[in-house]
């Protein structure tokens, strides 16, 4: 079911003006000029923002620029961010197709993935954010040993996409299939905890980066 656009939409999303970033290309390499954040870190497709928000303010030395297409949710994510006070967080509506042009040759240090749409059936493999056409485009972008943090519910997206991950060249590392069977672990996005008190299990792992940077 499709989401009612929110009232005032636009004029709410530019009073969030100074964490929403329109042109994203000029700030490609620059990202960390004249901050005092030392990494820069990524999350493609952050919903209403709950791991966003919580995963910043743990991390004050991060840079976290979280991507999300549909402005509609983007506008919760950005004023959950106000409420908090938090400054080390920036929003793009972008699709993620064209992160090579928005970020420089080893830029970023992390990619998060979480709760991905998983494009069932062959032919829309290649609109899956772990597909070869997605990695190779993150590839450019993460800093040599750099990871991408990978989250699903849905469990033949994960098979596919540990089997994508190492020949695109990434090693494999905390593969797990059950995340929170033993008990809670980590920052959970909106969907995560609707998904673990139903009983879904979380499948995670994290690809860690061994190629180099190039284009």
């Amino acid at each position: 079911m499709r989401m009612r656009r929110k009232k005032h939409l636009i004029p709410r999303m530019e009073r969030c003006g100074d964490l929403w970033v329109r042109e994203p290309e000029l700030s490609c390499g620059r990202w960390l000029s004249g901050r005092t954040e030392e990494e820069l870190h990524l999350e493609i497709g952050c919903g209403k923002g709950r791991f966003t928000v919580l995963t910043a303010a743990s991390l004050p030395s991060v840079l976290l620029v979280a991507i999300e297409k549909t402005q509609n949710v983007l506008l919760t994510a950005m004023e959950r961010t106000e409420a908090l006070g938090l400054s080390n967080i920036r929003f793009l509506d972008v699709d993620a197709s064209g992160l090579a042009s928005m970020f420089a040759l080893g830029e970023v240090s992390r990619i998060y993935l979480n709760f991905s749409d998983p494009w069932p059936g062959q032919r829309y493999e290649k609109r899956r954010l772990t597909s070869p056409r997605f990695l190779s485009i993150y590839g450019q972008i993460l800093r040599p040993g750099g990871e991408i943090h990978f989250k699903t519910d849905n469990r033949g997206l994960f098979d596919y996409s540990i089997a994508q991950f190492p020949a695109a060249g990434y090693d494999l590392e905390q593969v797990t299939y059950d995340l929170h069977g033993p008990g809670i672990c980590g920052v959970m996005t909106d969907y995560e905890e609707k998904f673990h008190e139903a009983g879904t299990p979380i499948c995670r792992c994290v690809a860690r980066w061994r190629g180099e940077n190039s284009r």
